[in-house]
């Protein structure tokens, strides 16, 4: 009988310690949702909202057993810069229980979306301009619902068993918005919408044309997608008609396609992309764009192979690096800019935000860039209105693998050109739109190069 007892007591250590095992290696996922829809009256863009076409959203995911959770985020709002995206990633980290250098915090980049950037709204309260550009008050109250439900949600995580990637081509949407004359410089500019018969004629130029899907799954069950577009996703905009445009329209239509899976949307390096050349700006369109958009989402999640993933094979990369501000940007001149009420209320709201971000390299700011690795599956976090060269060249880096992109994250640096193209002028790379050196392109091939290592 003794004997027998030890023998039960060692096989029930043995499959306890077996369990045990395997639940150190179990990857879990929580998701959350919350709403992000300014009131009407409230700054988006450039106007008031007058108008909630459809809702806004913060959406994203926080991964649990890989490390300390790791929290990924995306944002129906133009953009979040400065210390607003360090209030975002603080209080968000605050609540998954984790460290802000794990987690990153997109914004989708829709031109009637709200703004967030706490640095520059306070250059602006001075003048009695802030209200005028930004609601500070809404954007706090959408950080403390996003980190509540995150703190919810992590109490209903699920297993992860298996990650789905799946890759589709989306046609007639993206454009290169500088179309180059044969001495190499810009000729035309081509944006979201363009009525100019010779740059739509114009060949779609350098694009990345693929829509690249990464799903989580607890065994035949999925559970969320997360797709990367370099585009920007502008049709009919600037009125204050509130939309997720439409790239939201098309998740949401996927969302009802495929019941119970949260649909997330990051942007890419779209920053000199955009639908200009298949995009007049007419509301008519935004169907149009939102219809090719979810067929090549539809298509992605068709084209998609499962494999299996456990937490040792998760990784989260970050590489710090120092930004140089432009040369351009000069402290005494934009503070003048901001306080001069003969200037029109758009052009101190760029200074603020100009000089919002030569403070905050002066004092030293480090951008974390970051890397999310699933095996052999790459999904690499950058800041700003990143050019789509940096998307392509990540991926020619690790061709054999999947490489996605997210952008927009720190919306302070403005655009990022590659060097060649401060040459070669062009709206983006002047000295409104980027507040970086040219030599960041070097800056950010070299962290890229060894996030993906």
């Amino acid at each position: 009988m003794n004997r027998w007892c030890v023998l039960v007591l060692v096989t029930l250590v043995l499959c306890t310690g077996s369990v045990s095992g395997a639940d150190k290696d179990q990857l879990r996922i929580a998701t959350f949702n919350v709403d992000a829809t300014p009131p009407i009256g409230s700054p988006v863009a450039y106007v008031p909202a007058r108008k909630i076409e459809d809702p806004l959203s913060a959406r994203g995911i926080v991964l649990l057993g890989a490390g300390k959770p790791i929290v990924i985020c995306a944002v129906d709002w133009i953009g979040i810069g400065n210390s607003g995206y360090d209030v975002w990633r603080g209080e968000l980290a605050e609540a998954a229980g984790t460290t802000t250098d794990r987690v990153t915090v997109h914004a989708i980049h829709q031109h009637d979306g709200p703004r967030c950037d706490f640095a520059a709204a306070k250059l602006l309260e001075e003048y009695g301009l802030a209200e005028e550009h930004f609601d500070v008050e809404f954007a706090r109250k959408v950080i403390r619902r996003t980190a509540e439900a995150i703190r919810v949600e992590i109490g209903n995580s699920q297993p992860v068993t298996h990650i789905g990637l799946g890759k589709a081509k989306v046609e007639k949407v993206a454009s290169n918005r500088r179309i180059l004359g044969p001495d190499g410089k810009v000729r035309k500019m081509r944006f979201s919408s363009c009525k100019d018969p010779e740059a739509i004629a114009a060949p779609e130029g350098v694009i990345d044309p693929y829509l690249r899907l990464v799903s989580f799954w607890n065994g035949e069950r999925a559970l969320v997608t997360l797709m990367y577009y370099a585009s920007h996703p502008q049709s009919h905009y600037l009125k204050g008609d509130v939309t997720s445009e439409f790239v939201g329209l098309a998740r949401a239509q996927r969302e009802k396609e495929v019941p119970g899976v949260l649909q997330i949307y990051f942007t890419g390096a779209g920053g000199n992309i955009a639908a200009g050349k298949y995009n007049d700006g007419s509301p008519e369109n935004r169907p149009v764009l939102t219809a090719r958009m979810a067929k090549a989402m539809k298509a992605a999640w068709e084209s998609m192979e499962k494999r299996p993933i456990t937490a040792s094979q998760v990784e989260w990369r970050i590489e710090s690096v120092k930004l140089v501000p432009g040369a351009h940007l000069d402290e005494a001149k934009l503070r003048a800019e901001i306080a001069n009420k003969d200037e029109k209320s758009r052009q101190r709201l760029n200074a603020a935000s100009h000089l919002a971000w030569l403070l905050r390299c002066r004092a030293g700011h480090l951008t974390e860039l970051s890397c999310l690795r699933l095996g052999d599956t790459y999904i690499l976090h950058m800041p700003g209105e990143l050019f789509v060269e940096y998307q392509l060249a990540a991926q020619q880096m690790r061709p054999k693998d999947m490489v996605c992109l997210a952008a927009y994250s720190d919306y302070g640096p403005g655009y990022i050109g590659t060097e060649i193209a401060y040459e070669q002028g062009g709206y983006e790379t002047g000295p409104d739109a980027s507040l970086v050196s040219p030599k960041t392109e070097q800056i950010l091939l070299t962290a890229i190069s060894k996030l993906l290592r």
